[in-house]
């Protein structure tokens, strides 16, 4: 038997000592929130994505007054798409509501008195009978008021349970609310607010007008659309987050579902902190976060170069196709040292819902329609935006090297019937376009006859080119003699 030496047994006694002192420090360090006591009264600032208010610092416990209305209400999903969401507040997600432990939140849901349904909240930071629900039920024109003290910190999703609920949340019903720890989180310098959500439409992803729920799609899990922010381009362009180099960014991330979990991404950055399911559990270092339906992480990161950063559900058809993609633009002065090299403008954009195949398989359906020139431009802009946009860029302009320009094109001008076929069949090998040669792929676009005469005429309608009118005979007679 081998015997501890006395140094040895000391050393062992002492650090046991000093693990149960520890374990005993942290025991009482816990406080229980619920005989925290609160001091006055202030109304909850509410913001509406992707802001959010104001950090609570280390201001003690409150009573926090929370007003909030429901609205219903026609919106646009994407370009030519409109939808009649169902909202907290007149956004999709819903306004963000930001307490500390303790508070004391006195919370008053009004459902506008045009609306038609009745609807409740269930907030996941509540402990009581449906996280609210069960109180909070509410017809057009009233309000219902009731009160709960928040106990544990971490970020929450809220949304409708009122039946049937996942057709309340799938129009658009949840939004985040976040509750901070004694003393708030560590400072940053930008926050934001970012919600994925699947909608499911009677029209397929892309087809215009207003389109109504489709509850089988929804029951089946066939999301016609994966967006953040309520639509497709929340995110993007002008409605891009934006940081400076050097700065530190938190984004309080939630999904609503109601179905779909979001594998969270952000191109070119790694997650300095990831607090797992916006709870205490950190994850550093992390390149891509799991946030199922009906929860939420918080992602802190540092941007040291810049540029814009593309923001994904990694699930990668949802970002591309049906519309899960915003960007974050970052300012700043270049960082040679960490990241150099000729910055290709255009690259992970949008792609759109039509779906594309190698040259060489046949098209399906046809169906034809007298449209004026006017009625066939405004169309093909919906389709060129949805299908085309991603290569060949918003005017045209192609990229550089890899896809050729439709604008002022020699190419295109020259040969109708050749461009038709393209469309139709698709390409591969060289082309000579205003006197550069390329040599990729063109793949088949999956198009009516209606909708390639129709973008092909925006295109030959814009951007310097002959204004030719392309009628579905025109695609008909160039398909038959392929």
């Amino acid at each position: 038997m081998k015997i501890l030496n006395t140094t040895g047994a000391i050393a062992l006694f002492a650090t046991s000592l000093l693990l149960t002192s520890c374990g005993n420090d942290n025991a009482q360090s816990k406080v229980d929130a619920s005989t925290i006591k609160v001091t006055g009264t202030m109304e909850a600032e509410l913001t509406s994505p992707p802001f959010v208010p104001a950090p609570v610092g280390d201001r003690d416990a409150k009573k926090l007054i929370v007003n909030m209305e429901i609205l219903e209400e026609e919106g646009t999903m994407a370009d030519g798409v409109t939808y009649v969401y169902w909202t907290f507040g007149g956004t999709v997600p819903g306004s963000f509501i930001r307490t500390r432990v303790g508070d004391e939140v006195e919370f008053t849901l009004s459902n506008h008195p045009e609306n038609k349904l009745p609807h409740n909240i269930d907030l996941h930071a509540v402990t009581g009978p449906g996280g609210g629900a069960a109180s909070s039920f509410v017809a057009p024109g009233h309000s219902k008021t009731f009160s709960f003290k928040t106990l544990n910190p971490g970020l929450y999703v809220y949304h409708c349970a009122t039946a049937p609920v996942g057709m309340h949340i799938a129009n658009g019903m949840y939004g985040l609310i976040l509750v901070e720890p004694k003393g708030g989180l560590p400072k940053v310098d930008k926050e934001y607010y970012i919600m994925q959500g699947d909608f499911y439409t009677k029209g397929e992803n892309g087809e215009p007008g207003l389109q109504t729920f489709d509850m089988k799609k929804a029951v089946d899990e066939d999301a016609d659309y994966v967006v953040f922010n309520g639509k497709v381009g929340a995110l993007t362009g002008d409605n891009a987050i934006t940081a400076n180099v050097g700065e530190t960014v938190r984004l309080y991330v939630g999904n609503g579902g109601p179905n779909l979990t979001s594998s969270f991404h952000v191109i070119g950055e790694i997650f300095d902190n990831v607090h797992v399911e916006g709870g205490d559990l950190i994850n550093k270092n992390v390149q891509t976060t799991s946030i199922p339906a009906g929860g939420a992480a918080i992602v802190e990161f540092k941007v040291d170069v810049p540029g814009t950063f593309i923001i994904v559900d990694h699930a990668i058809f949802r970002a591309f196709n049906k519309g899960a993609l915003g960007m974050l633009k970052v300012k700043g002065s270049e960082k040679a040292n960490l990241y150099s090299g000729v910055i290709q403008e255009g690259i992970y954009n949008p792609e759109g819902s039509t779906l594309q195949s190698m040259p060489g398989e046949e098209v399906v359906e046809t169906k034809t329609q007298n449209k004026t020139l006017a009625e066939s431009i405004a169309s093909g802009k919906l389709i060129y935006t949805n299908t085309c946009f991603a290569c060949h860029q918003a005017n045209g302009e192609g990229i550089a090297s890899a896809f050729p320009p439709l604008a002022e094109s020699d190419y295109l001008n020259a040969d109708l019937e050749r461009s038709i076929n393209i469309v139709l069949h698709g390409k591969t090998g060289k082309i000579t376009v205003n006197g550069k040669k390329y040599n990729s792929v063109m793949t088949k676009q999956t198009l009516t006859n209606e909708e390639v005469a129709d973008v092909l005429t925006y295109v030959y309608n814009s951007w310097g080119n002959n204004k030719t009118h392309v009628k579905v005979s025109d695609v008909i007679n160039a398909n038959s003699g392929h």
